[in-house]
């Protein structure tokens, strides 16, 4: 089809800074659809035209009005609200903006200081629509107030001055104002969220390593603390190079293509199934032996879930104090079964002397091996902080992931060691569900066992918990990047959560619970494959990271040598584990095999539909389905994308066009350049841009030169303006040069370098 390219050049508005004249760009494609952008100085060039005044311009108002979000004012503009000092080109105007309001729509009104107490605005010129009643203004209203109105009298897009005009500013630049996520965590907040789903696997771990390795569970549970020694540095350099949530599905999001990113985003989604299920089974395990022995584990287990699932949809989610509370709970917990214990075993070393002269289940090497892998278990939750360090401040990230590794270091081995010394390896093994219980019955009696079931039953749940909050994060991102389907993101209007991901969890966790029939090894298994290829995932994504995007600023850098050996460790134990069990292996190829169909079918969802209309093609059906496939193909290419050129560099833009070609669905490129200066602009940009349209007839691309700076503040009115969500907008990998960090862009990917 004939395309036109459509170049555009705006002023973004800016503090203290005041606006021009404005005018209206419009091209037009083969299929008569029209292209509008907003403002506030507009020229264009090549193949543009350009409409003295749209469909709602007010020319005689001293500027121009045009339609796309709205109808945006520039020039005077006379009113009763507003005196001289608060109109565009003002010096008190502060980069704010005027806009028209359709009727009935619910405005905000900013009362300017120059405003005070004045009387109620009448109305304006006879047969402009306008102001309904002078009671819509309280004359009560402060200045600086905000104040809510509905605009009565307006007639809508096709009267030039009409309704309610809004005065607000531009918006706050980031170091003006709060953080977008709110408070930011400190460093003991943001350990608790993580801690508490790293440090529960202390409750099952120790039990587990022992019926793979016997005796040799300290040393397999010593050599886990040195594989995740090396994944500390792995994940302090992608999360300082890209602070940004998301976790392995970002840092792959951001080196690599994105159906291999909804790869891992796939395997994560495996791992909270998993850490659901396991969480809560251990749960009810502990309330059963530390608390009352008639309560049903099996049946428990499905209630837990079901407990927890009732409690998101009715909009309960996770709190950074009561997660302190609940890790310092757990941690002293554990530092008092393990104080006693010491106190226990150091004046009776008998029975740890007869568990060393037990025979080794295979051998010693092997139990050493297999011992490892069932121990890896007990990092799960490490790669948690991860997903949230977005809401953490600066430098906090590593240090949450130091505070880790010194729980796990300590109590893990510790714990091992001293059942050991307490029990018979036969009794470890036949309480390896609760084995922290058993100890404690042991070392204190029952109260101690009452006090640690307690503790254990409290924060296994609060893994529950943390797992339908991370699998509803990690749907939301890939729904939102078109990974799966739309309708997941129903909101319930009383609770505003999503519920259909909170029942889809739900009936995926029991079904898995239902279906292994409630196996703990299996479980457990499917668990450490999902979790441990996450982590390998992690570390591929730091190659690449250090491969194709070497050149974004980070102060911590893990050694090549060092995240080989992560990468090694974390394959060995998920070989083992596979190895060890391949029954377990069919459960997980099933879910995992689900979720990734499902994914994948997204992808090429536009092919499905063009198949079925080729079949359809010249039956009966067409006529009463074909005309709706057609405009579902056409509504999934309506999303635009955009990437930010510095320069006119050819290679460059291609490598961009051939990213959004591969990796998204859609007929629409936008390419968007800043400059501070006309001269600045490179002189071969439009006709490379031109080309590039040319040379790819099934993607429109257009061009956008915006005058000001490459900022956060100026990529966010962009993204208004341009009706696209950030995480359609492409970068080149920034240098080290770059004044900003990635995640203020809230999130702009990397695609090239």
């Amino acid at each position: 089809r004939s395309k036109q390219l459509l170049v555009l050049r705006i002023r973004m508005a800016h503090r203290r800074r005041s606006s021009s004249s404005s005018s209206t760009t419009s091209s037009s494609s083969s299929d008569g659809e029209t292209t509008s952008t907003l403002g506030a100085s507009t020229t264009t060039t090549t193949t543009t035209t350009t409409a003295a005044a749209g469909p709602g311009s007010d020319s005689g108002s001293g500027g121009r009005v045009w339609s796309g979000k709205g109808f945006w004012f520039d020039g005077g503009i006379e009113n009763d609200i507003f005196d001289e000092a608060t109109k565009p080109g003002s010096d008190d105007y502060n980069g704010t903006r005027w806009e028209h309001t359709a009727p009935g729509e619910h405005i905000r009104l900013v009362l300017s200081p120059h405003v005070g107490r004045r009387p109620a605005p009448k109305h304006v010129e006879e047969g402009q629509g306008g102001y309904e009643d002078e009671g819509d203004v309280p004359a009560s209203a402060d200045i600086g107030e905000e104040v809510e109105l509905v605009d009565k009298g307006g007639n809508g897009p096709s009267a030039p001055v009409t309704g309610w005009r809004k005065y607000v500013p531009w918006g706050k630049k980031p170091e003006d104002g709060e953080h977008p996520h709110g408070e930011l965590l400190g460093e003991w907040r943001a350990t608790a969220i993580a801690g508490n789903d790293i440090t529960s696997s202390c409750l099952y771990t120790a039990g587990l390593c022992t019926v793979a390795a016997g005796k040799y569970a300290p040393i397999s549970l010593l050599l886990v603390v040195v594989s995740l020694y090396l994944y500390r540095n792995v994940y302090s350099e992608v999360g300082r190079a890209l602070p940004m949530n998301g976790g392995s599905y970002t840092v792959l999001l951001n080196t690599t293509t994105k159906v291999f990113a909804s790869l891992a985003a796939c395997l994560t989604t495996i791992s909270y199934i998993a850490t659901a299920v396991v969480s809560a089974n251990t749960a009810m395990s502990y309330l059963h032996d530390g608390i009352y022995d008639g309560f049903p584990i099996f049946w428990g287990t499905i209630v837990i879930l079901g407990i927890f699932a009732a409690l998101n949809l009715l909009g309960l989610s996770e709190s950074a104090n009561v997660a302190l509370g609940i890790f310092a709970l757990h941690i002293a917990t554990l530092t008092i079964l393990c104080v006693w214990g010491t106190i226990k075993l150091i004046p009776d070393w008998t029975q740890m002397k007869l568990n060393w002269q037990t025979e080794p289940i295979r051998s010693v090497p092997l139990d050493i091996f297999y011992g490892y892998c069932a121990a890896l278990l007990g990092v799960t939750g490490f790669e948690t902080s991860a997903n949230y360090i977005e809401e953490q401040k600066d430098g906090v990230f590593p240090k949450t992931l130091r505070n880790m590794w010194y729980a796990i270091a300590i109590f893990n081995p510790l714990t091992s060691f001293l059942s050991l010394g307490l029990l018979s390896v036969d009794d470890i093994i036949e309480n390896s569900d609760a084995l922290l219980v058993r100890m404690a019955d042991v070392c204190g009696g029952r109260a101690l066992s009452i006090f640690v079931s307690v503790d254990a039953t409290l924060v296994l749940c609060g893994s529950v918990l943390t797992a339908y909050v991370g699998i509803g994060g990690l749907v939301r991102r890939m729904t939102l990047d078109r990974c799966l389907p739309g309708f997941l993101l129903a909101v319930n209007p009383l609770t505003k959560t999503c519920y259909l991901i909170i029942l889809g969890f739900f009936a995926v966790t029991s079904s898995l619970f239902l279906v292994s029939l409630g196996n703990i090894n299996i479980l457990t298994g499917v668990y450490a494959v999902a979790f441990l290829s996450v982590m390998s995932l992690f570390a591929v994504g730091n190659i690449l990271l250090k491969y194709k995007r070497g050149a974004i600023p980070r102060d911590v850098q893990a050694a090549w040598p060092v995240v080989i050996l992560a990468l090694g460790s974390t394959l060995a134990g998920l070989i083992g584990n596979i190895v060890r069990d391949v029954s377990m292996f069919v459960y997980f190829i099933i879910y995992a095999g689900a979720t990734i169909a499902i994914v994948m079918s997204m992808f090429a969802r536009v092919r499905i539909i063009k198949l079925a209309l080729y079949f359809l093609h010249r039956t009966f059906l067409d006529k009463y389905i074909g005309d709706w496939l057609r405009a579902k193909v056409k509504e999934i290419k309506r999303q635009s994308v955009i990437f930010f050129a510095k320069t006119d560099n050819l290679e460059i833009m291609n490598k961009a066009v051939l990213y959004t070609r591969d990796n998204e669905l859609t007929e629409r490129m936008i390419i968007v350049h800043f400059f501070k200066s006309q001269a600045d602009i490179p002189p071969r940009l439009v006709e490379r841009v031109k080309l590039l349209d040319e040379m790819y007839p099934k993607l429109r691309i257009d061009l956008v030169t915006v005058h000001g700076e490459f900022t956060p503040f100026y990529v966010n009115k962009l993204s208004e303006q341009l009706d696209v969500p950030h995480n359609f907008m492409f970068i080149t990998c920034p240098s080290e040069r770059f004044p900003e960090k990635i995640s203020a862009f809230g999130g702009v990917r990397v695609i090239t370098h």
